[in-house]
């Protein structure tokens, strides 16, 4: 294939980017329940055919745009752990991170998801790879030292329960805490479990 031949595709699929990443900041702040292909086309500017390029439907419209949320907010997680550094500074860097990602988007967003099975299953997903990360990182402090002696898989297993909590919206009912901010609250508690006695080896 020639190279003329190649850049209309690059351009096509450099512009679906766009679009998604358009429509993804769109849903993080409006949600989606109400809003129909008309207001996505709206929104982004475009025409309904142009949205149908992305997707074939609505629903599925919306899971891509999910989809597309929490992989490029995966990648950009795992990258605040590229440099070395101690456990309790992983923890802090990888949960603050998370937070960091998830303080953009609006309760209505997270209301939608939690309503909406295919979005939902994407989070819970998304949750589940977040809690096994955690647990390595536990795992590695305590056998580093840096950690006092716990079970890692138990403290990864409340930590998988509070993360879940949080991404069923528990969390915000029963406390009025966002998704941040209760990332926030879980990463104090962690450390403050998870710290050595003093003067202990």
């Amino acid at each position: 294939m020639s190279v003329e031949a190649r850049v209309p595709v690059r351009r096509g699929a450099a512009r679906h980017e766009e679009l998604l990443g358009q429509l993804v900041q769109v849903l993080l702040a409006e949600g989606f329940a109400s809003l129909t292909l008309d207001d996505l086309a709206a929104r982004l500017h475009c025409s309904k055919r142009t949205l149908y390029a992305l997707a074939g439907s609505r629903d599925e419209l919306v899971r891509a745009a999910v989809v597309h949320f929490f992989r490029a907010a995966t990648a950009r997680v795992e990258a605040a752990l590229a440099p070395p550094r101690p456990p309790a500074d992983r923890l802090v860097a990888y949960l603050r991170a998370v937070a960091e990602e998830l303080a953009p988007a609006s309760a209505r967003f997270y209301d939608d998801v939690a309503a909406f099975p295919a979005a939902r299953e994407i989070y819970e997903r998304n949750t589940r790879a977040a809690a096994a990360r955690v647990q390595g990182i536990i795992r590695d402090g305590v056998a580093e030292g840096a950690f006092r002696e716990v079970d890692a898989a138990f403290a990864a297993d409340v930590v998988t329960a509070v993360m879940v909590r949080i991404q069923q919206r528990q969390v915000a009912a029963s406390t009025g805490l966002d998704d941040a901010a209760a990332y926030e609250q879980l990463t104090g508690l962690l450390l403050r479990g998870l710290a050595k006695e003093p003067g202990a080896r």
